[in-house]
């Protein structure tokens, strides 16, 4: 299928794919199909997946934004469009 195909129906492909059926999308500038799988993600590797940087560099990032977002004058989100309002 072309991939104005797969927009409209994504939800229904996505389905289709973890009950096991074989997909794949044309790529319209290569003419290659690209398979749609299902993949198990790990979340403690994206740092070094995405941003190529080990695991205690990735803590010690965590550690300065929550040390910085400490000092900010924040509020917590409720949800709810009347909070964003103010």
């Amino acid at each position: 299928m072309t991939a104005t195909q797969a927009r409209q129906s994504l939800g229904a492909i996505l389905s289709r794919v973890l009950k096991g059926e074989d997909i794949g999308i044309v790529h319209s500038g290569s003419g290659k199909i690209v398979a749609l799988r299902p993949v198990e993600v790990y979340s403690e590797d994206y740092g070094f997946i995405d941003y190529a940087v080990s695991e205690a560099e990735l803590k010690r990032a965590a550690r300065e934004i929550n040390k910085e977002a400490r000092r900010e004058k924040t509020t917590s989100w409720d949800g709810t469009v009347k909070s964003l309002c103010g």
